[in-house]
């Protein structure tokens, strides 16, 4: 799930390209190029998922999902940065692009209990990957200018991370959020709906902001 990929303000994108490919090139990295394969199969089964549930289904009644299909083979840095990583771990595996939207917190919440539900119906391996930074405005010199509440957004949330506070994460102050200048708290938020009624550990790997700009990477082990 990347905040940087095609971003549609009122609904979710999901990226159906068969090949995926990126680089680093604005960067100043002319060498490292990726290339993946798309997993269709979960794709459809995601899709399934959600035009079912966008139906009454009793005690799992949710509002409309919206979501749209585009077909676009260049990855963007969002969804670049962690699989290069992933990638030299694991040499072999598919993608699924995601953007979140400006929907409502709630919806995104229910939009990560849709995906769970897609995966668990699925024989394999699957790993979410909640990409996005924290706050942009953690000093004078950050991207976004300085906000003093940048600093309380990441430290909030990373306490609220820690103490598995779920009800705290998706309640926080939408001026703090809007003010922190983040672009990851979405991503998030549709992980912990992934995680929903699992038994999960969280486990904070490491957390800095060398150039203004907060950079939190945790493990959330089931």
């Amino acid at each position: 799930v990347s905040p940087h990929g095609p971003v549609d303000f009122n609904q979710f994108t999901i990226n159906d390209s068969p090949t995926l490919a990126g680089h680093f090139y604005n960067f100043g990295d002319f060498q490292t190029e990726l290339v993946f394969k798309n997993d269709l199969e979960s794709i459809e089964q995601i899709k399934n998922t959600l035009t079912y549930f966008n139906h009454d289904r009793g005690s799992f009644k949710i509002n409309q999902l919206p979501f749209r299909e585009i077909n676009l083979k260049e990855l963007d840095h969002g969804a670049l940065v962690p699989l290069y990583y992933l990638s030299r771990e694991y040499p072999k595996f598919k993608v699924v692009p995601i953007a979140y939207s400006y929907l409502d917190i709630e919806t995104h919440f229910k939009f990560g209990k849709i995906l769970k539900k897609a995966i668990e119906s699925q024989d394999k391996k699957i790993a979410i990957v909640a990409s996005g930074d924290l706050s942009h405005r953690l000093t004078p010199e950050a991207p976004a200018g300085y906000s003093s509440r940048g600093k309380e957004f990441d430290e909030k949330l990373i306490e609220l991370l820690k103490n598995k506070d779920v009800k705290g994460i998706l309640n926080m102050d939408p001026d703090l959020v809007e003010e922190a200048g983040e672009c990851g708290y979405r991503s998030i938020i549709i992980l912990l709906g992934v995680l929903d009624g699992l038994n999960w550990q969280p486990e904070i790997l490491s957390y800095e902001g060398p150039f203004g700009v907060g950079y939190l990477v945790a493990n959330f082990k089931i």
